[in-house]
């Protein structure tokens, strides 16, 4: 049975931490495209030159958040992927756990029903 509040299961801390892993990376990888973004636009642009230090630091964190989002989505669906996999995995470990003791249990009848009319 699944608990009332589903927020605190241990499924959900696991999938909170992966996007949580995934959002820090997301913004250290966007992060460094967006400061060499920033520092080819100092370099080529009088335009970028002249934008004020608060709107260069707004542009910066546009590209981390938006890196943060993307890349926290991606990991909640390849962590969903996983989780579904490993359930249909047990699911089917379970499946053929069940055949395999119907096949020993007919296996036994017959051996007994054999031994029981060559005496």
């Amino acid at each position: 049975m699944r608990p009332h509040n589903a927020l605190n299961s241990d499924d959900a801390n696991e999938a909170q931490w992966e996007a949580a892993r995934g959002a820090a990376l997301g913004a250290v990888k966007w992060g460094a495209a967006s400061a060499v973004l920033g520092g080819v636009g100092w370099v080529f642009s009088p335009l970028y030159r002249g934008l004020t230090i608060q709107f260069k630091v707004y542009l910066q964190m546009s590209g981390m958040i938006v890196g943060s989002m993307i890349e926290a989505d991606y990991r909640m669906r390849q962590y969903e992927q996983h989780v579904r996999m490993q359930r249909r995995i047990a699911h089917n470990r379970a499946m053929w756990g069940e055949y395999e003791k119907e096949i020993m249990e007919e296996e036994a009848l017959a051996a007994t029903s054999s031994s029981g009319k060559k005496e």
